[in-house]
């Protein structure tokens, strides 16, 4: 045999040999990738749960708040304590709105952002009643009727955040519609505090 074509034979399976090890290599390096993509995503995912959850909670929170004070506020004046409850649960929830508002998608934000309005719709309105201040038409009813209305509005933003993170939707209400006449009915006449 010629030393060229020996030679040949040596390159060819060389040739072979380093391709198998280029092409496994390749494959182990596009395997990791893929790992580190499905990692990645698993901790947007976690993330999101998380900061779901927790906005979920702080939001529930807020508006239970919101209805504490709103008693408060027909029964008696507001002490100290009662104003810092209803302060920290809307510093709490605050900062839960602005995490969301960096990992959610538009499919969340918007129901959550319709959350976001009327928590702070009501408490503006209860703390101008609080301070003697109120706007035409505001009085302890109509706030509690809007409050009471954000628990609607917190279903919808929870059933969007169950969706994204690929929880299905349960259909379970967790508040009857006759609460509403119950509740508000706490606030009607003029002898139910401020008017």
């Amino acid at each position: 045999m010629d030393v060229g074509a020996v030679l040949i034979a040596v390159a060819g399976v060389a040739g072979t040999l380093g391709g198998a090890l280029l092409t496994q290599r390749g494959a182990e390096k596009a395997k990791r990738r893929e790992l580190e993509m499905t990692q990645a995503l698993q901790e947007n995912q976690e993330l999101r749960r998380r900061c779901y959850t927790e906005l979920h909670r702080d939001a529930r929170q807020f508006c239970t708040a919101l209805s504490r004070h709103l008693y408060a506020l027909r029964d008696r004046t507001p002490g100290d304590e009662d104003v810092q409850t209803l302060e920290a649960a809307k510093d709490t929830y605050r900062d839960r709105w602005s995490e969301a508002l960096m990992v959610a998608p538009d499919a969340v934000i918007l129901p959550a952002g319709e959350v976001n309005r009327a928590l702070n719709a009501v408490y503006g309105q209860i703390k101008r009643l609080e301070q003697g201040d109120p706007r035409p038409g505001e009085s302890l009813h109509s706030a509690a009727e809007a409050q009471h209305g954000i628990w609607s509005l917190i279903a919808a933003a929870r059933e969007a955040m169950r969706r994204d993170v690929g929880v299905t939707g349960s259909g379970v209400r967790l508040r009857s519609p006759d609460d509403a006449e119950a509740v508000t009915r706490d606030f009607e006449g003029p002898d139910r505090g401020r008017s």
